[in-house]
């Protein structure tokens, strides 16, 4: 995990438009049950309430992991807080909410961010992509 703190060490001219990220679902299950706190560290109360509505929590809380780290991917941050990226359920696409660092970037390069979440069994996985403002 990275910091709290807002920097990256890329200018927009080499920022990545895209941002991917795969993740065993187990090893995710495992760090949680070790380390019941890191939940709230890693995630919001509605992305916690969302996953705890479904049949496998970890396999949504997965997901939204692995678009968190996508969405980190695509602004080129490097020190940021997982909190500062929070993924909203909708009846469609899931939407994404940026704050603190995440946000700061996103403002200074004048993009959104869109996201694609998925999982098996087995993984999760999340791509997601920058828009310019324009």
């Amino acid at each position: 995990m990275t910091g709290a703190a807002g920097g990256h060490d890329r200018d927009a001219a080499a920022l990545p438009a895209i941002g991917l990220d795969l993740l065993e679902i187990a090893r995710l299950e495992r760090a949680l049950e070790r380390r019941p706190r890191l939940a709230h560290r890693l995630f919001s109360d509605g992305e916690l309430a969302y996953a705890a509505s479904r049949a496998r929590p970890g396999q949504h809380l997965a997901a939204r992991f692995c678009a968190k780290e996508a969405v980190a991917k695509a602004l080129g941050l490097t020190v940021w807080s997982f909190r500062d990226v929070e993924v909203i359920s909708t009846d469609g696409p899931p939407t994404i909410a940026l704050s603190g660092a995440a946000a700061r970037r996103a403002a200074e390069l004048g993009v959104q961010v869109r996201v694609s979440l998925t999982h098996t069994d087995h993984q999760a996985g999340a791509v997601a992509i920058i828009d310019r403002d324009d």
